[in-house]
C-alpha cells in the first residue's frame, strides 16, 4: 500500500480536533466535507495498518478481535456461499444484501466497538488497496471476512509476496 502523508498531515493539534469530531454524535453534523475526508483518512490509516500487518505476520496467526471464533461461525452460518477470495460488492451493497446483513452486524452492537464504523475492505483479497481493488463497508463486515480469509488462508498470499526477497 502507498504510504501517504495520512494523519501525520495534519499534526497534532489537526489529529487531536480530528479525533474529538470523530467521537460526537452523528446528529452534530450535516454532510461536512471536512467531516467526510476525517472519515476517509480514517479509514485510509486503518487499510493502510492492516495491509502492512497482513505483510508482516502469518494471517493464520492473526487475531483482530476478543470475539473471532463468534464472528466467523456466525458469519460462516450467514453467508456460507459468500465468495470471500473475490468479492462482489453486490453481495455487500444491493438492497437484498443490506437487508441480509443488518441482522448479522446488529448481533455485533455492543460486543466488537465501533461494529458499524466505515471501514475499506479488499474486493480481491490478494491484491492491495487501491481504487479498483476496495469496497467500503462496516466494520464488522470487515473484521467477518477477513477473519474467515485469514483462517481459510486466502490472505497467506499476501504475506508470502512481502517474505520472497525481490
Amino acid at each position: 500500500m502507498a504510504s501517504g502523508n495520512g494523519l501525520a498531515s495534519l499534526g497534532v493539534e489537526g489529529a487531536t480536533a480530528a479525533a474529538q469530531a470523530l467521537s460526537l454524535p452523528a446528529e452534530a453534523y450535516g454532510n461536512d466535507p471536512q467531516l467526510e475526508v476525517m472519515w476517509a483518512m480514517k479509514a485510509y490509516n486503518h487499510a493502510e495498518i492492516y495491509f502492512n500487518l497482513l505483510s508482516s505476520v502469518d494471517p493464520s496467526n492473526l487475531k483482530l478481535t476478543t470475539v473471532d471464533d463468534r464472528i466467523y461461525t456466525s458469519f460462516k452460518e450467514s453467508f456460507s456461499d459468500l465468495n470471500i477470495k473475490n468479492l462482489d460488492p453486490d453481495m455487500l451493497k444491493t438492497a437484498e444484501a443490506k437487508e441480509k446483513w443488518r441482522p448479522f452486524c446488529n448481533q455485533f452492537d455492543g460486543v466488537v466497538e465501533d461494529f458499524n464504523y466505515g471501514t475499506l475492505l479488499r474486493l480481491d483479497c490478494v491484491k492491495d488497496y487501491t481504487e479498483e481493488n476496495t469496497i467500503f463497508a462496516t466494520r464488522i463486515q470487515f473484521f467477518a471476512i477477513e477473519i474467515a480469509r485469514n483462517r481459510e488462508g486466502f490472505n497467506t498470499p499476501v504475506f508470502q509476496a512481502k517474505k520472497q526477497p525481490s
